[in-house]
Order: C-alpha cells, then sequence, then structure tokens
C-alpha cells in the first residue's frame, strides 16, 4: 500500500522520527563535546584566579602556570579558598558570586597573607552594559581594590564599598563606583559585602590558627592546622 504523502498521519509520523533522530544526534554530540567543555570551564577559572593575582599568563602556558602557583584548597562547609605561593608569599583566593543590572556577576579577591590587605581582584559578567557596567572588568576599576582592607580596626570584616565620587562609608575603605552604572556598581559592593561576610568566621579561624580542612582532608574527617604566617 502505497503511504499517501499529504495525509497528516504521514506528516506526523515523519515529524516525530525527524524529533527522534535530531535528539540522539545532539545528545551524542554535547556528550562527545562534555569533557572539551568542562577543560574550557576550568581554564576560564584558572584564567581568572591568575588574574586576581596579577599574573601574565599571555606568554605561557595558564593551566601550568596556575598549577605552579595555586597550591592548595581550603574548605569552609561548601566554600573553597584558593591558596597560592606568589614569590614566597602566600595569597588566598576567594570567590565571589552576585548579581548586576541585567544578569550574574562574579570573580575572585586575592587577600594577603594577613587576611584583610587585597591584593588584586577580578570581576566577571553575564550581560552588563558595554561601556558602563561592563567596565567591572577593566583594569583601572579593580586597581582601586588593591591595598584597600576588609577589616575595620575592631577587625571586623565589613568589605570595601563601592561608592558614586563624594559619598562616604563610615567604618569602610571605598573605592569609586563606575559613573553610569549604579545598580552594577552597587552589584558589586553587595557582591563584596555578602560573600566576605559569609567567609568571616573562615578568616577568624585562619588568623587564630584553629583548625580548617583541606579538600583532601575532607573525604578522610581530618583536619588541618593552619597557623598564622
Amino acid at each position: 500500500m502505497k503511504l499517501n504523502t499529504n495525509s497528516n498521519l504521514y506528516t506526523f509520523i515523519y515529524s516525530a522520527v525527524m524529533v527522534i533522530i535530531v535528539a540522539v544526534l545532539l545528545a551524542v554530540v554535547s556528550q562527545a563535546l562534555a569533557p572539551k567543555q568542562q577543560a574550557n570551564i576550568l581554564l576560564d577559572k584558572q584564567k581568572q584566579i591568575l588574574g586576581a593575582l596579577k599574573v601574565d599568563y599571555s606568554a605561557g602556558n595558564p593551566a601550568e602556570i596556575y598549577m605552579a602557583l595555586v597550591n592548595d584548597t581550603l574548605t569552609y562547609g561548601d566554600k573553597e579558598v584558593y591558596v597560592a605561593n606568589l614569590n614566597g608569599e602566600t595569597k588566598y583566593i576567594l570567590p565571589l558570586s552576585g548579581k548586576g543590572l541585567w544578569g550574574g556577576i562574579g570573580g575572585y579577591l586575592a587577600l594577603d597573607a594577613d587576611k584583610n590587605t587585597v591584593y588584586g581582584v577580578n570581576f566577571n559578567h553575564e550581560s552588563e552594559t558595554p561601556g558602563l557596567g561592563a567596565k567591572i572588568v577593566e583594569l583601572p576599576f579593580r586597581k582601586q581594590f588593591e591595598g584597600k582592607h576588609i577589616r575595620n580596626a575592631a577587625g571586623e570584616v565589613v568589605s570595601v564599598a563601592v561608592l558614586k565620587a563624594g559619598k562616604h562609608a563610615e567604618g569602610q575603605e571605598q573605592v569609586d563606583a563606575i559613573s553610569g552604572a549604579t545598580i552594577t556598581s552597587s552589584g558589586v559592593s553587595t557582591m563584596l559585602e555578602v560573600n566576605l561576610g559569609e567567609y568571616a568566621e573562615f578568616l577568624k579561624q585562619c588568623q587564630t590558627g584553629e583548625a580548617v580542612q583541606t579538600a583532601e582532608s575532607v573525604q578522610t574527617g581530618e583536619a588541618v592546622q593552619t597557623k598564622e604566617e
């Protein structure tokens, strides 16, 4: 019996078969590309951390440079802190995540061994406005944070405020917001405050020499003693 190619049944069967074929092909391609995608995600993360450490990786292999500098990962609950040895000095790098005007923003904040002084910072964004909020990734904005302190005179973690020129934050050090990007700048300020607040107890433990766990010790239930540099 000849199939009527003009019938609704034929159209339905043909469409169903094509959908199944395309779905299978997409699944196969996705599975094949998954390792490469994960590798790219890891490499991007390593580059961002190197950016916070102010390391120029343009003339070398970023992954190799990262492995040579970042020698440990500490965990605090479900959070991580990356530990680097840069020119013989310890740096602690904290992941950041928050919300800007149009989407997510994030980055990494590198602290000196005193867990108080900002060594460097690297920001990223999903969809902030080019020429305005997107400037958070640019060096002039990021360099303002260098040398700032995240603790107040009482030793409390208070972060670094991002404010319009002329504004003042009581008990906090501050940097200038990006002109014309108030919401994104406020998002960066809030992101720093919230994220550093979540690490406050961890930073206090590091300062007092209380036990913290490394990524390896989490699996064994052991604790590693961290001493003040």
